[in-house]
Order: structure tokens, then C-alpha cells, then sequence
């Protein structure tokens, strides 16, 4: 089956086999919302999966939209969201719906990119441009690994420098420790914030 096609991670969800996601906040996450609280700004969740994210978004003062195109990934999500939170989540295409004119402040990224074959990458990086304003930043968790078996899709070392440097500047990369990843992705990530030129 092919990733790109909501059924390929449809069937993934309803079995319960999604070792890409980590059961909770990831702890460079955690550190980032303490750092910059929200106070009212719109962040972006593309491919959230469970969006075990998104409370954490809000209780930081975001105004938090979590999009997945799996059915089966947002009806899982839907059962452990607190009910105030339901509406924040969409069953969407993040590259095909059509999101509010006012453009995000925040986008989010983990295992949205990775998903995805590497051919689908340049897209991501130019919606990314498109939905965030100017200065807005786009943050997270990025899988630095093989490429072959995907996915995941892991990217080499300079290619989200060739994905996003012409729209992005990067203001902060570091490893991510092993013990703060899901075991698929342990020792592989790297924490990366970029602002939109």
C-alpha cells in the first residue's frame, strides 16, 4: 500500500500498530511550550496521529488545529480529547484543505514528514511556507535516519536545509536523547525550530 493513501495508515490505526508515536508530550516539546507560551497564537498540527499534542498546545495558551486524513487516526484521537478540544481536530488532507486566510504562528511538526515518500518532501516544506506568516516558526521533531523500507523516511544530514533554507531560516538544531523518543525513532531525531523569512 501506498502512504500517501489514508488507508495505508487507516489499517495501521485500527490494529494498533503505530510504533511512531510517542504516548504522551515529548520532552523537547515540553521544554519548547514552557520557553514560549502562547498566549493566543495559532499553531498548526499536520498528520497528528492521536494528537497527544494538542492538549498540550492548548494548556500552553495556543490556539491549537490538529489535522490527520486517517479516519481511523483522528476517531482514536476523538476518544481521549477532552470535549472543549473535539473541535480543534480535523479529519483533513493537510495539503488540500482549505484553512482559515489568517495564517498560523506556529507549526508543528512530528512524524508528519517522515511519513511521507521523500518525492512528497518539497511540498511540505512550500504549504509550510504558504500557511505560516512571516517570522512564524515551524518546530519539532525531525527523523534523521535510513531512507530505505520507509517509512519512516529518514532525511540526511543537510536535506532540511535544502527542504526548507530558502523559506526558512534555522534558528535552533540538537540532538534529541534517546530516552525522549519513541523506540522506533530513538537516537534519530533531532529537535529543529526554523522561522518563516
Amino acid at each position: 500500500m501506498d502512504p500517501t493513501d489514508p488507508g495505508f495508515w487507516d489499517v495501521r490505526y485500527e490494529a494498533g500498530r503505530t510504533p511512531w508515536e510517542f504516548p504522551g508530550v515529548p520532552a523537547p516539546l515540553a521544554r519548547f511550550l514552557a520557553r514560549h507560551p502562547g498566549h493566543g497564537a495559532r499553531v498548526l498540527i499536520p498528520g497528528c496521529g492521536s494528537a497527544h499534542e494538542l492538549p498540550a498546545f492548548a494548556a500552553a495558551g495556543y490556539v491549537p488545529t490538529a489535522v490527520d486524513f486517517s479516519t481511523a487516526a483522528v476517531a482514536r484521537a476523538r476518544a481521549t480529547l477532552p470535549p472543549h478540544l473535539e473541535p480543534c481536530l480535523l479529519a483533513a488532507d493537510f495539503f488540500l484543505h482549505p484553512f482559515p486566510p489568517a495564517p498560523f504562528d506556529l507549526i508543528y511538526e512530528r512524524t508528519f514528514l517522515c511519513a511521507l515518500p521523500p518525492s512528497r518532501w518539497p511540498a511540505v516544506g512550500e504549504r509550510c511556507a504558504r500557511l505560516l506568516r512571516p517570522g512564524g516558526r515551524l518546530i519539532g521533531l525531525f527523523f534523521h535516519g535510513p531512507k530505505e523500507d520507509g517509512p519512516p523516511f529518514g532525511l540526511a544530514p543537510d536535506e532540511a536545509g535544502q527542504l526548507f533554507g530558502g523559506a526558512f531560516e534555522q534558528l535552533h538544531d540538537e540532538p534529541v536523547p534517546a530516552a525522549e523518543s519513541a523506540p522506533l525513532f530513538a537516537g534519530q531525531e533531532r529537535w529543529q525550530e526554523w522561522r518563516r523569512r
